[in-house]
């Protein structure tokens, strides 16, 4: 039987690499070469057991551009009615769908009661920390334009579809808008990026890594305020003192850490919003001020698991701006399967902008 390698999370905190089967897809799915697998920051939560229990053990990698290397049988288009053939270039949408569910098919919402997030690593997969994603019938996946680079459609990540999920269900960046991002990881970047493409009139980005501040102003920030030697009650008057009296209209959650979110509530301005997008994996709580949300007129809001649709517009608005913007650049580093847990690492520690497995290494 063919085999392949993947990295594989055989308990929290204790990754592998094994040779697994390549199997033919099934009538509706897709066989693919993995060209690209993006390293996620929830990634990193998922091997620490910061983000719970996982069903071990699993193949790593929620994020991949690969190349169709078998479509299974009455497989003639991609997921958006796109011709598609072996050799094209793709980019799929990570959640097994059930398709057959309340939130399926009447909320139109992701995840749904059956999800199937992670399949075990002996059996037929997608996670694209591997040679070969095994991609089921139901799974979108979506043909990349002939134009586009797999670096600039895998910079973003899921972070993109994560940021459209985000505006789409908490409400839109509007020109004129005034924006904080907190966190200048691909969740905060992908969310300049955004907002700089709707109009906002200020984009302010908090991190602490000078790097990380430098891309978020080639992508459309207006200014920066660094974490390092700097209390929360500086970078407030930073804020206010770069958007007036009335405080950021949006502010967008990206950092990924709990002491991020009672600090953005108390950044966002009056009538303002707050979009909490970063603290997937971050289990546990943090205090807010109640009297705060009716004297400010405050939303807050979460999102996250971007349904297909996101993954379809992240990849098209990724290949019309890789021109535009330095977004294919933003891919920092590249590491083989069997380097995982350096890949992993260079996440942690805030080493690497976008990091991704290629497996031809």
């Amino acid at each position: 039987m063919k085999t392949g390698r993947a990295a594989v999370l055989v308990e929290a905190n204790r990754v592998e690499t094994w040779d697994v089967p390549v199997v033919d897809p099934q009538p509706g799915g897709a066989l693919v070469r993995v060209v690209l697998g993006g390293v996620c920051g929830s990634d990193a939560h998922i091997v620490s057991g910061e983000a719970g229990q996982m069903p071990f053990p699993i193949i790593l990698g929620h994020e991949g551009v690969g190349r169709v290397e078998k479509l299974g049988d009455g497989v003639t288009t991609d997921y958006a009615g796109v011709p598609v053939k072996a050799g094209d270039l793709v980019y799929w949408a990570p959640i097994a769908l059930c398709h057959r569910s309340y939130s399926c098919t009447v909320l139109d919402e992701t995840p749904c009661e059956n999800s199937q997030f992670f399949e075990h690593a002996r059996r037929p997969n997608w996670g694209s920390y591997a040679d070969y994603a095994w991609l089921p019938n139901g799974m979108a996946f979506y043909r990349l334009p002939d134009h586009a680079q797999p670096e600039a459609v895998a910079a973003l990540g899921c972070a993109l579809p994560t940021v459209l999920r985000g505006f789409d269900k908490c409400g839109p960046v509007g020109r004129g808008d005034t924006v904080v991002v907190q966190g200048a990881g691909p969740v905060g970047l992908a969310a300049v990026f955004v907002a700089a493409l709707s109009g906002a009139s200020e984009i302010i980005v908090i991190d602490q890594v000078p790097e990380r501040l430098a891309v978020a102003m080639s992508l459309g920030a207006t200014a920066t305020v660094s974490l390092s030697g700097t209390d929360e009650a500086e970078r407030r008057r930073q804020v206010y003192d770069r958007v007036g009296p009335r405080g950021p209209s949006v502010v967008v959650e990206a950092a990924g850490v709990l002491r991020a979110f009672p600090e953005g509530a108390n950044l966002t301005g009056s009538h303002g919003r707050y979009i909490v997008l970063g603290l997937w994996g971050a289990i546990g709580t943090a205090l807010i001020s109640p009297r705060e949300l009716t004297t400010k007129n405050l939303r807050i809001g979460g999102a996250t698991f971007p349904k297909p649709k996101h993954y379809h517009e992240a990849m098209h608005l990724a290949a019309r701006m890789q021109d535009r913007y330095p977004l294919a650049g933003l891919v920092s580093h590249r590491f083989a399967i069997s380097q995982a847990n350096e890949a992993l690492e260079a996440v942690k520690s805030g080493a690497a902008i976008k990091p991704v497995i290629d497996p031809t290494l």
